[in-house]
């Protein structure tokens, strides 16, 4: 796999743009349709665009705004709220804490994990359910709170009605991950990556090539670049640059595998070459935390058998994490 940062440069169709629309439509062959699109998405590359979406451009803009005034704090007030408080990962995560490329260094980047806030006396918390807890609130941004709470639930909402469609390319039943979608797993992340440095350190960049842990990602990218996606037939990367009214969706390990890699989780990473600070917010929306993931009907062959032994998205969960978090 190349590792020049000049990625193999192409047009934003190379990645379809869907309009998901049709997933509010009363009409069952509106739906089908979508369905139909996001089959071709995910045996592909498993990464497109959408739109028509239904999530208020006015709360993007508070998220952004939100995350802007939490990254230019000084240091001291951000490690007051540092993930390493935190029992359930929840906080800031400093510039270099996280290394997700084997063998490179640290990422240039500093992020902020926000989830569904629960208390001390949540039965899952009580049980010590991973990633369950309390987040972690910077009191200098008034806005925070509020702002990110609506986008987590906005963002819930769209991510069951994705899982729908993805039912409906797999010709399931469109509630199949219905009970996938209870109590979901959802992690709102903040990033910010400051701009590549002239002379980084071979092969340092702003998120090393990885593929996400878990069920779907949606992508939320400021104005600037940086976003590139590994084309595993055309052996370079394309850049999946910002397309406005869109979200950059991709598919993470968990579907792979449900699939028996029928849908890909493709490698990306992130090369901040735009000379400007740059903002995102993934949407890491993994299920139910005891749900089980094992193949799923019609993604085996006569005589197939399946590629991985069943697992909780729990325990696919812990395990993502401490492959990523053991070397940084």
């Amino acid at each position: 796999m190349s590792t020049d940062f000049d990625a193999l440069r192409v047009g934003q169709d190379a990645l379809p743009i869907i309009d998901i629309s049709g997933l509010r439509s009363p009409h069952a062959e509106e739906r089908r349709a979508v369905g139909l699109a996001l089959r071709a998405a995910c045996t592909d590359k498993g990464f497109f665009y959408i739109r028509e979406h239904g999530i208020d451009p006015a709360l993007q803009a508070r998220v952004f705004e939100a995350s802007r005034a939490f990254f230019s704090l000084p240091m001291d007030h951000k490690r007051r709220v540092d993930m390493a408080h935190s029992p359930a990962n929840r906080g800031y995560d400093p510039l270099r804490g996280q290394t997700l490329e084997a063998g490179a260094p640290p990422d240039l980047k500093e992020s902020y994990y926000i989830g569904e806030e629960r208390g001390p006396d949540d039965p899952k918390v009580r049980a010590g359910k991973f990633n369950h807890g309390a987040n972690q609130w910077p009191g200098e941004v008034p806005d925070f709170r509020p702002a990110m709470e609506a986008y987590y639930r906005a963002m819930s909402a769209l991510s069951e009605r994705i899982m729908a469609g993805l039912a409906l390319s797999l010709d399931l039943e469109e509630d199949f991950f219905a009970d996938f979608c209870v109590e979901p797993q959802a992690i709102v992340r903040l990033l910010h990556y400051p701009p590549q440095p002239a002379n980084p350190a071979p092969n340092e960049k702003g998120c090393g090539a990885h593929t996400d842990f878990g069920g779907i990602t949606l992508l939320l990218q400021d104005e600037n670049a940086g976003l590139q996606v590994w084309d595993e037939a055309g052996g370079g990367w394309l850049h999946a640059d910002p397309i406005p009214g869109t979200y950059v969706v991709n598919l993470g390990d968990m579907i792979a595998r449900w699939t028996n890699d029928r849908y890909r989780s493709t490698v990306h990473r992130v090369v901040n070459i735009s000379g400007r600070e740059r903002y995102s917010v993934p949407f890491f929306y993994s299920g139910n935390p005891d749900h089980e993931v094992r193949c799923l009907p019609g993604c085996l062959a006569q005589g197939e058998q399946p590629k991985y032994p069943p697992v909780t998205v729990e325990q696919h969960i812990i395990e993502m994490y401490r492959r990523t978090y053991a070397s940084a």
